[in-house]
């Protein structure tokens, strides 16, 4: 009878060892070598008794930005599509608003970003969300990368909290993110606002995620220094600088040589400067398709650079 005794707890405990196992599944499209570094790299926290935090920027990095920005593409579509069928004094103030925007025509810039907030206050959270949801499903649905989609699974499996931040509007956002990538509403985070009797309203809470604002939010709002960041842009820089372990670079520009007003990287592209730190550089196809309309080159917003794989 000791003897089966022993049996059954060597068997339950070998059944509870492999349970518990974590285990690294290679990601397709990556190179051998980069799954290498990754699963190196996973490897060395698992035993590790902290928050295990990865951060991800959205557009560009978890999905495509070409020709255009989902977050633009969500409200000239819009606009187009609900808005100029309107003669009502909301909808001409709004239009006000895009016509700013345009005028403007920096689409990466504070003022802008502040300016998509404006657009949709009045609306409630759940319109705002639909009008995001629909645009993705009808041209941004096929952009998600899966490379990105393998990586954060091989996260979750190892324990990770993920988050992925984005300067864009919160509530236009959540929806699809947390859909595609299996992660909780709350861990997608954008620029917010106030919301007063079910009503999104113009004034923002800062910090909004872009630029230096992105490492603010992680302070702010995700309260823990993460393992793991990605991202794709000089507007990333601060946020990837935020990783106590692992910096993942997709798709970074090699043409644009930064400028003074980029501090340490003055004199480098995007990618020589994620080279010369170490970071892990990979590749996600990211090109038009020809087959969808994107309303927001008719009205004259500029282009993203392609990157096909």
């Amino acid at each position: 009878m000791k003897r089966l005794i022993s049996i059954v707890l060597l068997i339950s405990t070998g059944l509870l060892t492999g349970l518990n196992a974590q285990t690294y599944r290679h990601i397709s499209g990556w190179s051998q070598e980069i799954n290498d570094q990754i699963e190196g790299f996973l490897n060395t926290t698992i035993t590790m008794d902290v928050r295990k935090v990865a951060v991800f920027d959205s557009d560009g990095t978890t999905f495509g930005q070409v020709p255009h920005y989902l977050a633009d593409e969500a409200l000239y579509r819009y606009a187009d599509n609900v808005l100029k069928e309107r003669k009502d004094r909301e909808a001409k103030e709004k239009l006000k608003i895009l016509d700013r925007m345009v005028k403007d025509g920096n689409n990466v810039g504070k003022a802008y970003v502040e300016d998509r907030v404006h657009f949709l206050a009045g609306l409630s959270p759940e319109m705002i969300e639909t009008i995001g949801y629909e645009c993705y499903r009808e041209s941004y649905q096929n952009k998600t990368y899966p490379e990105m989609k393998q990586l954060v699974a091989n996260l979750k499996e190892y324990g990770f909290e993920v988050y992925i931040l984005t300067a864009s509007p919160e509530f236009l956002y959540q929806k699809f993110v947390s859909e595609e990538y299996g992660i909780p509403v709350t861990n997608v985070v954008g620029a917010k606002c106030v919301v007063k009797e079910g009503v999104t309203t113009g004034e923002i809470i800062p910090p909004i995620p872009q630029d230096d604002g992105k490492a603010h939010t992680i302070e702010t709002f995700i309260k823990a220094r993460p393992l793991i960041v990605g991202g794709n842009s000089r507007g990333d820089m601060d946020m990837l600088n935020e990783s106590v372990g692992l910096k993942i670079v997709v798709n970074p520009d090699d043409v644009t040589v930064r400028g003074p007003e980029d501090g340490p990287m003055a004199g480098h592209t995007v990618k020589s400067y994620w080279e010369k730190e170490g970071a892990l550089i990979v590749r996600c196809n990211d090109v038009r398709d020809p087959k969808v309309r994107y309303h927001t080159g008719e009205w004259k917003i500029r282009e993203n650079r392609a990157n096909p794989k």
